[in-house]
């Protein structure tokens, strides 16, 4: 597994590793997360992600020279989540290939994130996931370290931010 720094180029490998985490949620019944179309046939979604990349620094996993998961570490959240009022590193469009789950990628990149934070003099790490499904993905960053801080709403889509210190 080898985690590089990714660039506009990388988009089409991002939309991909997106297009196949919701194929991978929707055969799992979960379709409030992000939704049954996939990202690159939806034209708002390519360009926020293109726009988010573009704000940040996206990283990219490969596992044998295939994209197996990427996220974007940028310095403050997406529009409906409040800044913190210190600097902070906020892990953005966080997704593994679907062909890749239980090998650990998302746990690479968290624990890429936390010494990208670390390396920046950086003490805040924050995330924030789909707050639905029973709370699935909020175990999962619990058990990668994080705490919960502020849950929010857009629309109806249940939402939570979680947060480690350094």
């Amino acid at each position: 597994m080898k985690i590089r720094k990714g660039g506009a180029e990388d988009l089409p490998a991002m939309l991909a590793i997106l297009d196949s985490a919701v194929v991978w949620l929707n055969g799992k019944g979960i379709t409030a997360q992000w939704g049954t179309e996939p990202f690159s046939t939806r034209p708002r979604s390519v360009e926020q992600v293109a726009r988010t990349m573009s704000e940040g620094d996206p990283w990219i996993v490969e596992i044998d020279g295939v994209p197996a998961g990427t996220m974007t570490l940028t310095p403050h959240p997406g529009q409906y989540v409040e800044p913190a009022d210190e600097p902070e590193v906020y892990v953005r469009l966080l997704a593994t290939d679907a062909r890749f789950h239980g090998h650990g990628v998302g746990a690479a990149l968290l624990a890429h994130a936390a010494d990208e934070t670390r390396r920046r003099g950086v003490s805040l790490l924050r995330v924030d996931c789909f707050a639905g499904s029973e709370g699935h993905l909020i175990k999962y960053y619990e058990n990668q370290g994080f705490t919960r801080t502020a849950a929010f709403q857009v629309g109806d889509w249940p939402g939570q931010v979680l947060e480690r210190r350094f």
